[in-house]
């Protein structure tokens, strides 16, 4: 078996278990149970995408100059293009994963882009585990549908070791996207968030989440400040003095983020773009979000093209 440079094992130009890679229109899984000095080296990369959600032992992949160890409840995502490869960890007695290839949908863009780690290379690690039965029953569900035949019921959802499972017709392609997209969405919005700031009042986290959460609603600081139980007065100087600016510029910079990844992920006019995350007003939001981003809102859209996409 080829060695790479640095001691680990790959076979060049090889898929899993000695396949090439996929080609880009296909979706290819299946769920492994590897043994130590198994591992898989691409020097030109692929031409599709590759998710790996690790159920046990510990895989090391790594991708350019950007590398990671997966253990269990571990997805890690490494877009197309870019030379890569994987292995069983060192010093680990196996690696059972999920993998899959395929495109991705331009809309898992924003929920990807928090866990870039560089090279094209996305690691959450921070899924509660709440949420890795559901993963896998995806995943499970994402193996049969892509073995679905153009009609009829689908097989049963469970994936022996080894078994690779290719969606041919478009049914089987689009169902098999769709628990995919599951995955992303739960592993990535079910990570536990950022540690709070040391010394920030708990009142002041939770409005500062409220924000987050949903930025394009009619927040003000009295309604801010009566969903954390302070007076305006109180809530406006504890925010400013904790965070360093105030609730209403928070909120600013928040639904302008919430417009960012609108522009990027759908096809919403700019005029809906603007309602949506809570700017009454076009042209006020033209004139912001020129001056935070430094292009007007169209030309935004049209240069990110959706952020990460296959």
């Amino acid at each position: 078996m080829p060695v790479r440079a640095d001691g680990l094992p790959g076979t060049a130009e090889q898929g899993h278990d000695g396949d090439p890679a996929p080609p880009p229109g296909l979706v290819v899984l299946g769920h492994f149970d590897q043994s130590p000095g198994y591992g898989v080296n691409r020097p030109r990369g692929s031409a599709s995408w590759l998710f790996t959600w690790t159920t046990g032992g510990r895989g090391r992949l790594w991708q350019g100059g950007a590398q990671t160890s997966a253990g269990a409840g571990h997805l890690v995502v490494l877009a197309p293009g870019v030379p890569h490869g994987y292995a069983v960890g060192p010093g680990a007695r196996h690696w059972r994963f999920w993998w899959a290839h395929c495109q991705a949908r331009p809309s898992w863009a924003a929920w990807l882009r928090p866990y870039d780690t560089g090279d094209g290379v996305y690691v959450v690690t921070s899924a509660p585990a709440g949420v890795h039965g559901r993963v896998e029953a995806a995943f499970r569900r994402m193996h049969a549908d892509a073995r679905r035949p153009s009609a009829g019921p689908p097989p049963d959802a469970v994936a022996p070791d080894g078994q690779i499972a290719v969606a041919h017709g478009s049914a089987a392609r689009e169902l098999a996207l769709c628990a995919l997209e599951e995955i992303v969405l739960l592993a990535t919005a079910g990570a536990r968030p950022a540690a709070p700031r040391p010394g920030v009042d708990a009142r002041i986290q939770r409005a500062r989440e409220l924000i987050d959460a949903d930025p394009g609603a009619p927040h003000t600081v009295r309604s801010l400040a009566g969903q954390v139980s302070l007076s305006p007065s109180r809530f406006a100087h504890l925010f400013s003095r904790q965070l360093g600016r105030s609730p209403m510029r928070a909120l600013r910079e928040a639904r302008l983020r919430h417009a960012a990844r609108l522009l990027e992920i759908t096809d919403l006019p700019v005029e809906r773009v603007a309602a949506a995350s809570g700017f009454a007003s076009p042209f006020h939001f033209n004139r912001v979000f020129r001056e935070r981003y430094g292009t007007p809102p169209g030309a935004y859209r049209n240069a990110v093209h959706g952020g990460p996409r296959g």
